[in-house]
């Protein structure tokens, strides 16, 4: 679909996906944007289609699944500004586009409260064993030991790997219900779990061998892909739960589905995967593993939050004003 909506010189194009696919329509884009650019919406394929469809645009609204590469971004003559309609940046050649003085920037904030309760959903079905009890209860049975084994909350650990603004927020929702809540961020200043009355860890190995619950709130990137590996699941305590809500590589799912057959972890829920174009992944078979299609973010408040906001990010570019939210460190626009 594609939709011209003014003679306006500023072009914007909303990029995504024809693969996999994150929005049908861009009606609040073109609410919004209407009286500073002409709008297309366009589902692409290859690089060659990117570079077709962008070479001329003044600014882009980047979807999950699709792909800005340097040999892309070299092609682009008019690009006052990259917009991540999200908050992970990982599907941007970052370094290629600050070289290139082009702004990049995201949505931090929009699916905060979402992902951080989605993630607590998710290890609170597993550490109550809710998907055993169904099971069983549509099996045509009533036995309440179908959900054995049960701990107390109070007895266990739950663990934040990532104590950004996600991570905070599923801290203070696992210390509601009880947790005793670690972390482990190098990036965070001193004095950051005073603040908010959590544990922190000062190595990696010494925070997974803490926690009961493991919920991964990390970005994408060099330092943090397949974190989660044979070596470092194994450090984690026997009979544990792993939960996955930020990117799909930052977890060996080799590893993490032997750690399951062998009963090292107890069950995992993911939001995310390796290879979200994969329907038949072997942890979606496995009867320990809960498995969610990238939907943590969603919620009918926070979809339109981040449509807005980046919208209003491109409207700033496009009237030169200061960017909020740049993650490559270019503030001006050149071109």
């Amino acid at each position: 679909m594609t939709s011209s909506l003014n003679d306006l010189d500023n072009k914007v194009v909303v990029l995504d996906s024809a693969i996999l696919p994150d929005s049908e329509e861009c009606l609040i884009e073109e609410e919004l944007l209407k009286p500073y650019a002409q709008l297309s919406q366009v589902f692409v394929r290859s690089d060659q289609e990117i570079i077709k469809t962008c070479r001329k645009a003044n600014a882009i609204i980047l979807w999950h699944h699709a792909y800005l590469t340097q040999e892309i971004l070299e092609e682009l003559e008019c690009c006052q500004v990259i917009v991540r309609n999200g908050v992970g940046f990982d599907n941007v050649d970052v370094e290629a586009a600050s070289r290139l003085a082009i702004p990049v920037c995201n949505v931090p904030d929009y699916g905060t409260e979402e992902v951080a309760d989605h993630a607590l959903t998710l290890a609170l079905n597993l550490a109550r064993n809710l998907s055993a009890s169904s099971r069983d209860v549509q099996q045509g049975n009533w036995n309440w030991r179908s959900a054995m084994p049960i701990r107390r909350f109070r007895k266990q650990v739950f663990g934040i790997l990532g104590c950004g603004r996600i991570g905070t927020c599923a801290a203070l929702r696992a210390k509601a219900f009880g947790f005793q809540v670690n972390f482990f961020d190098p990036y965070l200043p001193d004095g950051y779990e005073k603040s908010l009355g959590i544990h922190r860890c000062k190595s990696l190995e010494g925070f997974l061998r803490s926690v009961d619950i493991l919920s991964i709130h990390v970005p994408l990137n060099q330092n943090t892909l397949k974190l989660i590996s044979e070596k470092t699941l194994s450090f984690m305590k026997k009979g544990s739960i792993l939960v996955n809500t930020s990117r799909g590589p930052v977890v060996d799912e080799i590893a993490l589905f032997q750690a399951l057959e062998s009963g090292h972890i107890a069950a995992a829920g993911l939001d995310v995967v390796e290879d979200e174009t994969k329907s038949h992944q072997p942890l979606s078979k496995h009867p320990q593993c809960i498995i969610t299609p990238h939907c943590a973010f969603y919620s009918e408040d926070s979809w339109k939050e981040m449509r807005t906001k980046s919208c209003l990010t491109v409207i700033d570019a496009l009237l030169k004003k200061p960017l909020r939210n740049v993650v490559n460190g270019v503030h001006v626009v050149h071109k």
